[in-house]
């Protein structure tokens, strides 16, 4: 008999469903909320509206383009956490709901674990041990992956996550939210090394990411009072400065944990994973060190659900789920 998964993911303002069979992902549908961008940041309420509004559809259109009905369903997969709260409990109500109705099993998911699972969604995929540099707007963590299910972290940020850092800075350069993005694309025309600017270094392989966001912001607003026009007239420099910043602050650690832990397979995971900059430096730091690296595709790095299905695929094999009292962790712990 066939393990068929619906896999539902709501932690943020990605709306997302995935057919899983037999740990093949079959397919990974996206809605993504465009609302946000015009007050600079996610709005957790107007988020959980949306996926209101969202999720039949998507789960609808999931099914439909995996040719699967819902008495071929065998078990229901949804994000537990962490996430924002309303967010989280409409995808957790909507696949209890499901797995009440037809009677299978419920798996709750935990997200981050979920990113770094997406590396066995296609090939190549790495071999265990090895070490995963998590990265989004809510996480920045360095993990050692043993096996499926059996992750240790071995650094974390402890105050703002790198994608936070980069969508900050952006919006103090007076960029859309997300910001990101736009700040990878206009590095790209900008000299990285044309400013410099305060950072905090942690001890250890644990990052700080709050002292490089107000040394941004003080070095700008000192800049300003000088020529009201310099960020416009220095946005290319500015971004791609800011990049290699945090871009250096993410490998610097890294490389410290490949030598401490003796693994030489490296991957990347999350909504960061996608900057071109992060990705060019790392495959030349792996040319330089002798490292193996690997890199989701571009859809299976930010949030969706084709990495929640394939994480519940191994949780299912290892009769891990959850009872219908699961609750929603927005600080769920890895």
């Amino acid at each position: 008999m066939k393990n068929v998964i619906l896999a539902i993911e709501s932690s943020c303002d990605e709306t997302s469903a995935s057919i899983c069979i037999d740990g093949k992902v079959m397919n990974n549908v996206i809605a993504t909320q465009e609302i946000h961008s015009k007050y600079g940041g996610v709005v957790p309420e107007l988020a959980s509206r949306a996926h209101q509004q969202a999720i039949g559809p998507v789960v609808k259109e999931a099914m439909a383009t995996a040719h699967v009905e819902m008495s071929d369903l065998t078990a229901i997969a949804f994000t537990q956490g962490p996430g924002l709260l309303g967010a989280l409990l409409v995808g957790g109500a909507f696949a209890k709901s499901m797995s009440l109705a037809l009677g299978i099993p419920l798996i709750g998911v935990h997200h981050m674990k979920a990113h770094i699972l997406a590396h066995f969604i296609e090939k190549p995929k790495p071999k265990f041990p090895f070490l995963c540099l998590t990265v989004s707007g809510g996480h920045t963590q360095i993990v050692r992956v043993d096996d499926y299910l059996d992750m240790t972290v071995l650094g974390q940020t402890t105050d703002d996550a790198v994608g936070e850092a980069f969508d900050k800075c952006a919006k103090l350069m007076g960029l859309p939210y997300p910001g990101g993005p736009l700040v990878d694309k206009l590095a790209k025309e900008g000299n990285e090394n044309a400013f410099t600017f305060n950072e905090t270094s942690m001890p250890g392989l644990d990052y700080s990411f709050s002292g490089i966001k107000t040394g941004f912001m003080n070095f700008l607003n000192k800049e300003k009072m000088k020529n009201a026009n310099f960020v416009e007239e220095h946005k290319q420099d500015l971004c791609a400065s800011i990049q290699r910043h945090l871009i250096d602050m993410l490998l610097s650690k890294l490389a410290m944990a490949v030598k401490q832990e003796g693994v030489s397979q490296v991957a990347i995971a999350g909504g960061v994973s996608a900057n071109s900059g992060l990705r060019t430096k790392l495959e030349q730091l792996a040319v330089e060190k002798g490292w193996e690296v690997f890199i989701p595709q571009f859809q299976y790095c930010t949030d969706n659900a084709g990495m929640i299905g394939m994480t519940a695929h191994y949780q299912w094999l290892a009769g891990d789920t959850a009872q219908l009292t699961a609750s929603p962790m927005p600080r769920m712990k890895f």
